[in-house]
């Protein structure tokens, strides 16, 4: 035999007592039983030969042959090892019988339908209609984003809606210029309208400067004076009657400055 089985629990089990060299010397009379198929010499000084022992591990193979194997007239035998010997010469035998018949034999079940075999020989075979036919991958595969890709009217209306605190036309800028700078898989999305509204959810409003806030508040909160109009309408005419600074006055100034 050039292969066996070992489970290795059940080897652990039995030979948790042995040292390191009576380990080795078992593994190998164990290999030697099985490639030879006949029970392990008697002769001891042939079998440290055979494994290239020493003097010295005359006694641990002593120990070996003592525990695992039992000395009869032919030499020392394993009843396990035996057996599955015996087994699998039952078993080649069985196998050359029935090559010499044409091989295994034929299952007497029959075979279930799908196969092509099957099929071929039997012209009314009609196909099983009871399977579900899978999606295609291209209705589940996502695409880059277009390089002229814009919100449509339904969208635009939704995004103002949405966010009226936003500049939509500079988060539109930024949207085109993250996604298509995006390497790889990230940069593929399956639905590119769902991926607008999501950005413009998660966007952040410009934060306002103490004079915008200040602005705001005095306008929400300080009621405008009854004349303002008239004050605006004033500062309008003004401006219309001005004249032009004289070419001589902005001269002096200019020189007074540059003297300073």
């Amino acid at each position: 035999m050039h292969y066996y089985k070992f489970n290795i629990a059940d080897y652990r089990k039995d030979t948790g007592h042995l040292s390191t060299v009576e380990h080795g010397i078992y593994r190998q009379l164990i290999d030697w039983y099985y490639l030879d198929e006949k029970p392990i010499p008697i002769e001891t000084q042939v079998v440290m030969r055979r494994l290239r022992l020493g003097s010295e591990q005359e006694a641990a193979l002593r120990n070996v042959l003592a525990d695992f194997f039992v000395k009869g007239k032919d030499g020392y035998k394993q009843g396990r090892i035996d057996l599955e010997i015996n087994e699998y010469h039952s078993q080649a035998d069985k196998n050359r019988t029935n090559g010499k018949l044409g091989g295994r034999p034929k299952k007497t079940q029959s075979v279930i339908s799908g196969n092509p075999e099957e099929s071929e020989n039997n012209p009314n075979h009609k196909p099983n209609n009871s399977i579900t036919n899978k999606p295609s991958s291209s209705a589940t595969r996502g695409s880059r984003l277009p390089a002229d890709w814009k919100p449509d009217a339904e969208l635009a209306e939704w995004s103002k809606s949405e966010r009226p605190d936003l500049n939509l036309r500079k988060v539109l800028e930024e949207f085109r210029d993250y996604w298509t700078s995006v390497a790889g898989s990230k940069g593929v999305k399956l639905k590119w309208d769902a991926t607008w509204r999501n950005w413009v959810r998660s966007q952040k409003a410009d934060k306002q400067t103490f004079a915008q806030v200040a602005a705001d508040v005095a306008r929400t909160t300080v009621p405008a004076p009854a004349n303002q109009d008239a004050a605006l309408k004033e500062i309008m005419a003004d401006r219309k009657k001005a004249v032009p600074m004289p070419a001589h006055i902005r001269d002096q100034i200019n020189s007074a400055f540059k003297r300073a």
